[in-house]
């Protein structure tokens, strides 16, 4: 697979995002394993996950958990590969969703997810979603101490717009590594923030790439030039759609979810469609 990078890393062009695995209508846990390993044998080296993907507070930090293991029975060299985790989000007892971006609960957080990832360090972590209780800079400065001391190796942010990067790469003197925010043919709001990543060299993680979160009817029927682009390239319009995100600029690394091998399979080969700028003119216009 192609490859881009995410700080001092170097990564596939497309990840998975492992949160279909533990959330929701979440596949059986062979399955949810031979989904990783899928990633891993189609050249996927970034894997998604976070501390509040699992289904409410009696299964705590089920999808690191599941990562975790994954990776520790595929039975093959997976030092290459960057496990991105995030904090600073909450879940009660209900599932219900919450946020606290203390730096004190961002460093427990940090703490816990080192000890169901069975890292050293972790290789990318990424404050979740700002918290309106307690200044953006608190809580960057926080994961800046993560850094200093050894605990993370590189810092993201999420959920974060074009002020929230700047003030981020200034705290993080420069190394903020990663900007992971919603980004779709339905949701293109965050195009400043991906362009600010390609200005500043920060990597852009599209997240929910396909759109289907609250939204209705397939990508298909939502976006007709995606299934027409790829009648004629010999690709899904899924494919199609990821390769126009990695056509965007080479800073953009799309985490597609997946609960099936098939689909992590389909979506590691967009990385290899190189659409034309016409094409890639076409998506724009909708």
């Amino acid at each position: 697979m192609r490859t881009r990078t995410i700080g001092h890393r170097t990564v596939s062009a497309v990840g998975l995002g492992a949160m279909p695995l533990s959330t929701g209508d979440r596949p059986p846990r062979e399955q949810a394993i031979a989904t990783v390993h899928a990633a891993l044998d189609a050249g996927v080296t970034l894997i998604d996950t976070a501390d509040t993907y699992h289904l409410d507070a009696t299964d705590r930090g089920h999808n690191e958990l599941l990562v975790a293991e994954a990776l520790r029975a595929y039975g093959r060299d997976v030092s290459d590969v960057l496990v991105a985790t995030k904090g600073g989000h909450t879940r009660d007892a209900d599932g219900g969703w919450g946020l606290d971006g203390r730096p004190e609960y961002l460093r427990r957080a940090c703490e816990e997810s080192l000890r169901r990832l069975g890292a050293e360090a972790i290789g990318l972590y990424q404050f979740h979603r700002p918290d309106p209780g307690v200044p953006y800079a608190e809580s960057v400065g926080g994961l800046a101490e993560l850094v200093d001391e050894g605990k993370v190796e590189m810092v993201g942010i999420s959920n974060a717009d074009p002020e929230q990067i700047r003030i981020s790469h200034e705290i993080l003197g420069g190394r903020l590594a990663a900007v992971q925010n919603e980004f779709s043919p339905d949701f293109r709001s965050s195009e400043p923030e991906l362009e600010l990543c390609a200005e500043l060299g920060i990597a852009f993680l599209p997240w929910s790439p396909f759109g289907g979160r609250h939204r209705h009817g397939g990508l298909s029927e939502r976006h007709p030039v995606l299934e027409e682009i790829g009648a004629a390239r010999g690709a899904t319009p899924y494919q199609v759609c990821l390769a126009w995100m990695l056509a965007k600029s080479p800073t953009v690394i799309p985490i597609p979810g997946a609960s099936r091998p098939e689909n992590i399979r389909r979506s590691a080969v967009a990385a290899d469609l190189d659409l034309t700028p016409r094409e890639c003119d076409r998506i724009d216009r909708g």
